[in-house]
């Protein structure tokens, strides 16, 4: 039997999408286990943590499908005057049932507290919070402030643990929170009647499927879609992507010769239409600079929201991983790379190993965007003592990304210029699909976060991910190596028509 109740989360799913709402509750997904490093674990840790700035708070343990329970546990604890304050405190008015992270016994009344595991006050919240006031005030609980508990990435952590009130930055919101308290009145009665819908809602796919949160349902929702979807073309504007419609277009490769789009999106309109590859004729000259000989040079960074080392803040960008594949005039390949040490700052290593891997050297560094300059100019200005060493490779730099953006795009990246798209297109038989275990830059941040935090410690499991996360630094400038290769041999063919054999990788 479904259960038709709105909770905060089908609150914010259903002023997103209706459609996300009907599915939320009529077609549940069965349950996985959120992978340690992700944003709901990070959220829950967060929120646990908060707890110790109110001494005295009791949780309320009781699982939302018990919240009868819940809210008579909650209501007993609040009139107990020795409960500072009531954590997970339940409650339920017309139908809409809320759970609130904090909530703080005042001198004559409450605050509620919301507690976030971001670095600001997002506009979204606010619509969460509201619901949450006006369950809460409906249940004839006063409330005299309502606040938000979230990171403050000035904090820097010194010696021994977290100072955990200095972590959070406690932020009165009241004032925008009233300004919403008619939305909620006015919105719920649609999400209850969309609740008691007995078919799918019709919402065409778009914009607000990512916004504010990607949609679980993305897939379904655009099956019936064509592989080559307009939506799919970069850097389409609403307004663009409205003509077309009206237009009845759907395709890229249906979309006119005189309907104006940029000098890219005619591009991959073309090569969509044709099923032939673009190469432009200043490939050459772009590729210029790039060598051989030349390096290939791929970081890997975590951004625990927790500071990990005395010295470093909450969201701080820590590299830990480079990998570094060196090709000579005659095209043969050697690779080194480093991992670091979880139990340490791993900024300082990283640098000198860079350093010295990069010494008696000038050939051109290649790497694919801007993130490893960001990365080195951060490191220089972090232990001044290597900064000339830093900016001697920062010179070295050469990016080719733009070069793919520009002057190369064939049917198969799929409308991105990803190297994981660009390099299985250009190269046959080249792939991330072996790596199991660590196949992208947020596994590989994960990982490595989870084994410096000791949440890994099992020393089998350790050594699996350290060697996965070797494996895939290394792919990803292996990456790189066989794009230019296929760049340099198409710079002799402009008019390929397919995919480039690789000599190895």
């Amino acid at each position: 039997m479904v259960n038709h109740h709105l909770t905060k989360s089908r609150y914010m799913a259903g002023i997103q999408c209706l459609r996300r709402l009907w599915i939320l509750v009529h077609e549940p997904r069965d349950y996985d286990e959120p992978p340690a490093c992700s944003p709901l674990n990070v959220g829950q840790e967060i929120g646990q943590r908060a707890h110790l700035l109110f001494p005295g708070g009791v949780l309320v343990v009781e699982e939302p499908w018990l919240h009868a329970a819940a809210v008579a546990r909650t209501a007993a604890l609040m009139r107990d005057p020795n409960v500072r304050a009531v954590f997970e405190a339940a409650f339920a008015v017309g139908n809409v049932r809320v759970r609130v992270d904090v909530l703080e016994r005042r001198l004559s009344g409450w605050g509620l507290l919301e507690v976030k595991s971001s670095t600001r006050v997002k506009d979204h919240y606010l619509d969460d919070l509201a619901l949450q006031v006006h369950v809460i005030t409906g249940a004839g609980v006063p409330l005299q402030a309502v606040e938000m508990l979230h990171v403050n990435t000035g904090y820097m952590r010194g010696p021994g643990e977290i100072d955990w009130p200095a972590f959070f930055a406690r932020v009165d919101v009241a004032d925008d929170i009233a300004s919403r308290r008619n939305e909620v009145s006015e919105r719920l009665p649609a999400l209850h009647d969309c609740l008691e819908m007995g078919s799918l809602p019709h919402a065409e796919p778009g914009r607000h499927c990512g916004n504010p949160y990607d949609c679980e349902f993305w897939d379904q929702c655009t099956a019936d879609k064509p592989t080559d979807w307009i939506s799919y073309l970069p850097r389409l504007t609403a307004a663009r992507a409205s003509d077309l419609k009206a237009l009845g277009i759907m395709a890229i490769s249906a979309i006119p010769m005189d309907f104006p789009l940029t000098s890219k999106q005619t591009v991959i309109r073309d090569a969509t239409l044709s099923g032939q590859p673009f190469i432009a004729p200043d490939l050459p000259r772009l590729l210029h600079g790039f060598g051989p000989p030349a390096c290939y040079l791929d970081f890997e960074a975590m951004m625990p929201p927790i500071p990990l080392y005395d010295g470093t803040k909450p969201y701080q960008i820590l590299p830990f991983q480079w990998s570094l594949h060196v090709m000579t005039s005659d095209g043969s390949l050697t690779h080194q790379g480093f991992l670091a040490r979880a139990d340490e700052d791993p900024r300082r290593t990283f640098a000198e190993t860079l350093i010295s891997a990069l010494a008696d050297s000038d050939v051109p560094i290649i790497v694919y965007s801007s993130y490893e300059q960001t990365r080195l100019k951060e490191l220089a200005g972090q232990f001044p003592d290597l900064g000339p060493a830093l900016r001697a490779i920062i010179d070295r730099l050469v990016d080719l990304l733009p070069v793919v953006r520009g002057a190369v795009y064939f049917p198969e990246f799929a409308f991105s210029n990803s190297i994981k798209s660009v390099a299985p297109a250009l190269c046959r038989g080249f792939s991330y699909d072996d790596l199991e275990d660590i196949a992208d830059g947020s596994a590989a941040a994960g990982a490595f976060a989870q084994i410096a935090s000791g949440r890994i410690s099992d020393p089998s499991e350790v050594v699996r991910l350290r060697s996965a996360l070797l494996a895939y630094c290394e792919r990803d400038t292996m990456a790189m190596v066989v794009v230019h290769r296929a760049l340099m041999r198409l710079t002799r063919d402009v008019s390929p028509d397919r995919q480039i054999e690789c000599d190895r990788f």
